[in-house]
C-alpha cells in the first residue's frame, strides 16, 4: 500500500510505500508501475519505480497533480494486471578473465574462490529495479555471507563473471531489459570456451 503522495517538483508525483525493502514491498511497486504502465493515463510521460518509491512524472498542458493524485489513488492493486514476472537462467563466466575482484572477496568474506562462486550460483534472485545504467538489474537478496563493501567508484560493485547476453538492446523497442523489475535470476556457471562460443 502506498504511505504518502506527495509533489516532486512542479510535474511529478513521489508515492512512498515505506521504508522497508523486500519483495512483498516491490511487488506492489510494480503492480502500481505496471498497472499505470498499461492504463495509459492522458498527461503521464514517465515512471521510475524503485525498491520502495515510485515517481510519476507528467505534462503539466495534459494534466495536473490532483488528478494524477487521485487516479493513483483510486487504483486498487488486488484488482490490477498481473505483473507477469519471469524466471531467467542467465549463464556467466567465472573465468579469471572475468572474476577480477575474486581474490579481494576472499580476503574480505574469509571464504575461498570455490565457495564464493557456489554460493553466488546457488541462489534465486529478485529483481528489484534497473537503472544506473540501461538496463542493468539490482538484484536481491544475498545471504549474509556473501555481503561486501561496494568499491568508492562509479557502480562500485564486486565482479564475479560475465555473461555473453545483452542485458539491454536498444533494437527492442517494447522490450529492449533483458531482466525487468520483478522477474527473478539464477545464474549458470560456462566455460570460457561457451562463452565465446555462445553468440555463434
Amino acid at each position: 500500500m502506498i504511505k504518502n503522495i506527495s509533489n516532486l517538483g512542479d510535474a511529478a508525483l513521489y508515492c512512498d510505500f515505506g521504508n522497508e525493502v523486500n519483495k512483498s514491498i516491490n511487488s506492489q511497486v510494480i503492480k502500481y508501475f505496471k498497472t499505470i504502465k498499461e492504463k495509459k493515463f492522458e498527461g503521464i510521460n514517465n515512471l521510475t519505480p524503485s525498491y520502495n518509491k515510485l515517481i510519476i512524472s507528467y505534462d503539466l498542458k495534459k494534466t495536473n497533480f490532483k488528478k494524477v493524485k487521485n487516479y493513483v489513488e483510486n487504483i486498487n492493486p488486488e484488482d490490477s494486471i498481473d505483473i507477469n514476472s519471469k524466471k531467467l537462467e542467465i549463464p556467466v563466466c567465472c573465468h579469471e578473465n572475468f572474476s577480477m575482484d575474486i581474490k579481494r572477496l576472499e580476503e574480505i568474506l574469509k571464504l575461498s574462490r570455490e565457495k564464493i562462486l557456489e554460493n553466488f550460483l546457488n541462489k534465486e534472485y529478485f529483481c528489484y529495479m534497473t537503472g544506473f545504467i540501461a538496463g542493468m538489474p539490482f538484484l536481491g537478496d544475498l545471504d549474509d555471507s556473501m555481503r561486501a563493501q561496494r568499491f568508492e567508484s562509479p557502480g562500485g560493485w564486486n565482479i564475479l563473471g560475465n555473461t555473453p547476453l545483452d542485458v539491454f538492446d536498444s533494437s527492442k523497442e517494447d522490450k529492449p531489459n533483458l531482466i525487468n523489475p520483478g522477474d527473478t535470476v539464477i545464474f549458470k556457471e560456462i566455460s570460457l570456451d561457451q562463452y565465446k562460443n555462445y553468440n555463434e
